[in-house]
């Protein structure tokens, strides 16, 4: 199991996600492994043909009809690692049909061949169905961009109200960090295709001069890359998986955190889907709580600690590792369930997220133009200088605070009460300067280039 509970692990997790790394699952690509090398191993004429159709036919069987799942954790204590027990139970199912068929399981092969193989089968099956995810849920703010590319709303910095800006150019940053994370995604996968088979310590001496031609035959049976060498305690590929994921949850972590702090019922300008039985409070009717970005921050929280534990598990002992490796096992998987599972709620999030532009409008009012004050000041600094104008928005600001009014409003009476600068705005220029929308700057037209950079790249996917 990639966690420990499989009461939450569906809260956390996504169904085909946690498919793929269930006992079940992980047993079925050990067995995909042994079948394929097997195969392998017949057609380099290492082993008998007959034998290997026994092997094959063992192993396509459902993983409970082979392996006694309980019976291997236990063994696996003493053994120190699944592969051994494993190859027991696979090598007397095997003999229960063929005794000399037997003794050609596992032929050649270390145990970290079958489970780092295993691991890599799994992973391109996971990693397949986060690319897709990603796709969605950039499809899915990319149809944000474009439907709020003008939406106005105001920037909020340090959580305070900063400038006007629009709720397409909030999403199109979401967006624009999902196209880098896939195409970091798109290395991940490459780099990770990778066969593992070296034996005993790296050198298939096990298979003498058959060696190439077996370890070919057995990442073409398995559809992966075959490397240079074997990679036992090189285990950058596993880590560039954990870090690109660990980036990519980082990245929904934000759009959560984002999202929730819209939601708060004193800003309200955003609103996750509902629907029955969706961010209730057990006490609380009047709730409507933002449970999937709560799900995906806690996956933000989960991740990168278990990041740094691959990171950490890298400085391995010379050929075969003692304790790095093994800290992989149960990491790996959990953090791709976790991502999985965090891409899965911030899709269904960001599909179905209501945005009140009428609430982000009136937000935007809430420091009566105090936030337009830069505005001010630059079109006053084009005549009397930065400094001078500086000074003159600053008083005029304390001045609307005061009295309650509006910056405009001040800082016409600022202008009018002081002889060397009446006159220097006119009416139409202070309104100008008052409309949030004319101090958008290049909101529009930076959503539409994450827009227009997004669609690129999902062009160039298709074609390469």
């Amino acid at each position: 199991m990639p966690t420990l509970s499989r009461l939450t692990d569906p809260m956390f997790g996504s169904p085909a996600v946690l498919d793929i790394f269930s006992d079940t699952g992980t047993m079925r690509r050990m067995l995909d492994v042994e079948s394929a090398l097997a195969r392998a191993e017949a057609h380099c004429g290492v082993i008998p043909e007959a034998a290997a159709q026994v092997i094959e036919q063992v192993c396509a069987l459902e993983p409970a009809q082979v392996i006694d799942f309980d019976a291997l954790a236990q063994a696996a204590v003493s053994a120190g690692n699944l592969a051994i027990p494993f190859v027991k139970q696979l090598t007397a199912a095997v003999m229960q049909r063929d005794a000399d068929a037997g003794r050609y399981v596992h032929w050649g092969a270390t145990s970290q061949d079958i489970i780092d193989t295993a691991l890599v089968l799994q992973l391109a099956d996971a990693l397949h169905e986060i690319d897709a995810g990603l796709l969605a849920l950039g499809d899915a703010c990319a149809a944000q961009v474009g439907a709020h590319r003008a939406t106005q709303m105001v920037a909020r910095t340090w959580l305070q109200h900063a400038l006007p800006t629009t709720f397409g150019l909030k999403a199109a940053g979401w967006l624009d960090a999902l196209r880098r994370d896939l195409a970091r995604l798109d290395l991940a996968r490459t780099h990770a295709r990778a066969l593992q088979f070296g034996g005993a310590a790296g050198t298939l001496a096990s298979l003498g001069d058959d060696a190439p031609a077996v370890a070919a035959q057995l990442a073409q049976a398995l559809q992966l890359d075959l490397p240079a060498l074997p990679w036992h305690a090189h285990r950058d590929r596993m880590v560039e998986v954990a870090t690109t994921l660990g980036m990519l949850t980082g990245t929904l972590g934000k759009m959560a955190r984002d999202i929730s702090l819209l939601m708060q019922t004193e800003v309200a300008e955003v609103a996750e889907p509902s629907g029955p039985g969706r961010g209730g409070s057990s006490t609380m009717p009047h709730k409507r709580n933002p449970v999937g970005c709560a799900a995906v921050l806690t996956a933000a929280v989960r991740v990168p600690p278990l990041v740094a534990t691959m990171l950490a598990g890298m400085t391995q002992e010379h050929e075969r590792a003692l304790g790095g490796w093994q800290a992989e096992w149960d990491t790996l998987p959990q953090i791709v369930t976790l991502a999985a599972g965090a891409l899965r709620q911030m899709t269904d999030v960001v599909a179905g997220l209501q945005v009140d532009a009428a609430r982000m409008r009136r937000n935007l009012d809430i420091t009566h133009g105090l936030i337009l004050g830069e505005a001010a000041m630059l079109e006053l600094g084009r005549r009397i200088g930065r400094l001078p104008a500086h000074h003159l928005v600053e008083q005029a600001s304390r001045r609307a605070l005061a009295d309650g009014t509006t910056l405009r409003d001040a800082l016409a009476h600022t202008l009018a009460d002081d002889p060397l600068h009446q006159g220097l705005l006119d009416d139409a220029t202070l309104d100008l300067l008052s409309d949030p929308a004319q101090y958008a700057g290049q909101s529009t037209s930076f959503a539409d280039a994450a827009v227009e950079a997004w669609r690129h790249a999902r062009e160039h996917r298709n074609h390469a």
